[in-house]
């Protein structure tokens, strides 16, 4: 549907700003507001009608379960020596060059992506379902996908994605700031991870990624788990960073322990961020 509305809207010549805001508004009041419209027909139905698609809503848009297995696949593949197939299940969760990867990187491409989606396709959506139920989840996703598919700073998208972008930054602003309290409460419980250090990195090199947000739950993880993250990234045939996050003691991520420590430690946390929320939901 977003496409639809772009090009109607880039027909009509809004392309700039203000053509960016009224696709925000379009896409929220046909998504957040129709199923808000519809929960609440429903409810005047069947209760536990209302209650089976509010379940499914709900189940739908905390996705985390798939890029757990999916970060497995990767290791699996590495772990079996196929650095192909790893490399192919890579490009489908990043966009820079896969063909220089080698193991270590593939596993490190999958952890930093594990620990950035925590936040912006769990956490925050937890988040903001606490705040103002099934509609603010919608928003919250009306407006992650705005930002993933036309929040870029290219000459077509700069104005036109900027309402999306913002947004996106603003609603993942505190859950991103909590996610990283909540990496350390649970590194503490787990062993071989600390964490102390994963407060001071994730506090001292959230800043070193350019997102405003995903560098707090990235940064927190290399910290938690003890690894440096990141590291050369290819784009295009050209090497665009060469940045790492974590302790600059810590070795590098490589190892398949290294990985499993990093999905227990995102598994725990998430599973945490559901107790707080029913809790929240339970008390208010």
């Amino acid at each position: 549907m977003l496409r639809v509305v772009e090009r109607l809207l880039r027909r009509i010549g809004a392309d700039g700003y203000l053509g960016g805001i009224a696709l925000f508004v379009i896409l929220a009041v046909v998504w957040a507001g129709g199923v808000a419209v519809l929960l609440l027909a429903i409810g005047d139905r069947s209760r536990s009608a209302a209650i089976a698609l509010h379940g499914f809503v709900l189940y739908s848009l905390l996705a985390l379960g798939d890029l757990l297995h999916h970060v497995r696949r990767i290791e699996r593949a590495v772990a079996s020596g196929d650095i192909d197939a790893a490399r192919l299940a890579v490009s489908q969760l990043v966009g820079r060059d896969t063909a220089p990867m080698d193991g270590a990187a593939c596993r490190r491409a999958a952890v930093e992506s594990l620990s950035e989606n925590l936040v912006d396709g769990f956490t925050s959506a937890l988040f903001w379902y606490v705040v103002g139920g099934i509609p603010f989840l919608v928003l919250f996703k009306v407006v992650s996908t705005m930002d993933s598919m036309v929040g870029y700073r290219t000459p077509m998208y700069l104005r036109f994605g900027w309402c999306g972008a913002r947004l996106d930054d603003l609603m993942n602003f505190l859950p991103a700031r909590l996610t990283w309290l909540l990496i350390a409460v649970v590194a503490s419980a787990i062993p071989g991870c600390s964490a102390s250090q994963g407060l001071r990195v994730g506090f001292a090199q959230h800043a070193r990624l350019p997102s405003p947000n995903s560098g707090w739950s990235e940064a927190a993880t290399a910290g938690a788990i003890g690894r440096r993250l990141v590291g050369p990234i290819w784009l295009q045939g050209r090497l665009v960073t060469d940045v790492w996050i974590g302790d600059a003691a810590d070795p590098p991520l490589s190892t398949s322990a290294d990985v499993s420590r990093a999905l227990v430690l995102t598994s725990v946390v998430a599973m945490t961020a559901v107790a707080g929320a029913i809790i929240a939901l339970t008390v208010r």
